[in-house]
């Protein structure tokens, strides 16, 4: 559905304002709502920004690299607390786990040795190791939040001797081909945008190199369009099933580590960044790469999102991941998601479910338990029930949401069999408040 007009306009206006500051050749900025593109703000002629238009994504690319590394997780092909060591023997800072790495929380050191990865030829993995030594860790493990390039082509380099698969062989037959994004590749590939820097004191233009990251490719390489991004965005608010369990994502999702411990406005999850908006928190990240920045910004509750491109070494002013959260914002604000509709359902619950719908009562409180289609039980304090809880054998019942996510309910009888009392993790409600536990 596209956004309403007066929205559009504020949302072009805003790229336009941005693009004309900040001094970039080209910006477009996209908007994501139920896994299709909304709206698309552009704003430049060097060259004129289009849906289908190549920029470099740049560490957007982690978010991917991340995805692999779950997918192997839930086929048991390795854990999270795999030492680095169990995948690259021989390293020497093989204590570092596989966890720590995803969730920059390794203590590791920004970038490897030698030149600036991202304007020269990195190597093979072989050279990347070589250039490791112990003191490559900045931080104790955990102490602290360490933004690090290194340790994703460390995990390209465990995806591959996990797999026996190249890095970007393994992206393409995992994620880019069953999620159709045909325009995401590993080398630019026409139409695309070519990258500068910007001069400051006559606005003249310096095409950046393109460079092939080698071992550092998955920490940064890849290139994108407006439209395969957007794909990407629509997957990470509500993923494919055949390519990650939507609970593995949310657990990609859940904060690792805060990066900002004196307001907590940010945090990073397992490769993914973390961002708070008042009482909203996006996910997604921040990309550049010489003569690139690009910018991934979710709000999974409502599947919405807004992906963005420039082909400049950043902005003159601003920052495109604020300009991405700002025009996210302003889409929720101006079109809130719809709540979904009330529908009747066709028959009544089986008896073993009906009769433990109603009011039930906790050291004077009352709470409601009711009943949904799906054959599951939703419970909390009166007109909130909030809580979510699957059936899992005779009066047995699973938290699925909330504080009592992974808690067990069980349903005690009396002789009769009628149901008295609700167990749930050693709190136990009862029909009447006056009634013992």
């Amino acid at each position: 559905m596209p956004l309403l007009p007066d929205t559009a306009r504020r949302l072009d206006t805003l790229v336009a304002q941005a693009q004309s500051t900040g001094r970039t050749p080209s910006l477009a900025m996209g908007v994501v709502r139920d896994g299709a593109l909304a709206h698309l703000a552009t704003a430049g002629e060097h060259p004129r920004p289009d849906a289908d238009r190549q920029y470099r994504l740049g560490s957007i690319t982690k978010t991917m690299t991340a995805v692999l590394v779950m997918q192997l997780r839930d086929a048991g092909r390795l854990t999270l607390d795999d030492p680095l060591e169990k995948h690259l023997p021989g390293t020497p800072v093989g204590a570092l786990t596989l966890r720590q790495l995803l969730g920059h929380a390794s203590g590791l050191q920004r970038e490897p040795d030698g030149q600036w990865w991202e304007r020269a030829e990195v190597g093979d993995l072989a050279a990347l190791v070589a250039g490791l030594t112990p003191d490559k860790i900045a931080y104790p493990p955990h102490r602290s939040y360490h933004y690090s390039n290194l340790a994703y082509g460390l995990l390209g380099g465990v995806l591959e001797a996990a797999t026996g698969t190249p890095w970007f062989d393994l992206l393409r037959e995992r994620v880019l081909q069953p999620l159709d994004m045909r325009r995401t590749t590993y080398t630019p590939s026409e139409p695309y945008a070519r990258g500068y820097v910007v001069h400051p004191w006559h606005d003249t233009l310096r095409e950046e190199p393109r460079t092939d990251t080698g071992a550092m490719a998955p920490a940064g390489q890849l290139w994108s369009t407006i439209e395969d991004l957007g794909r990407w965005a629509a997957f990470l608010a509500d993923p494919a099933p055949a390519v990650l369990a939507a609970d593995t994502l949310t657990e990609m999702c859940a904060p690792m580590i805060i990066n900002d411990l004196d307001s907590w406005s940010g945090g990073h999850g397992l490769g993914v960044e973390l961002y708070r908006d008042g009482d909203r928190v996006y996910v997604g990240h921040g990309g550049s790469m010489p003569g690139y920045v690009a910018s991934l910004a979710v709000h999974r509750p409502s599947r919405t999102a807004v992906v963005g491109f420039a082909n400049s070494y950043g902005f003159r002013s601003g920052h495109i991941g604020r300009l991405g959260r700002q025009l996210l914002t302003t889409v929720l604000d101006a079109e809130p998601a719809l709540p979904q509709p009330w529908r009747p359902v066709d028959a009544p619950p089986p008896a073993e479910l009906t009769e433990l719908t109603g009011r039930w009562w906790w050291m004077g409180g009352e709470f409601e338990f009711r009943a949904d289609a799906a054959g599951e039980l939703w419970a909390g304090p009166v007109g909130e029930p909030v809580l979510r809880f699957v059936p899992e054998g005779p009066d047995r019942w699973r938290g699925r949401s909330g504080g009592q996510d992974g808690e067990i309910l069980t349903v005690v009888r009396d002789d009769a069999g009628r149901p008295v009392a609700l167990d749930v993790a050693t709190f136990v409600l009862t029909r009447t408040p006056d009634q013992e536990p």
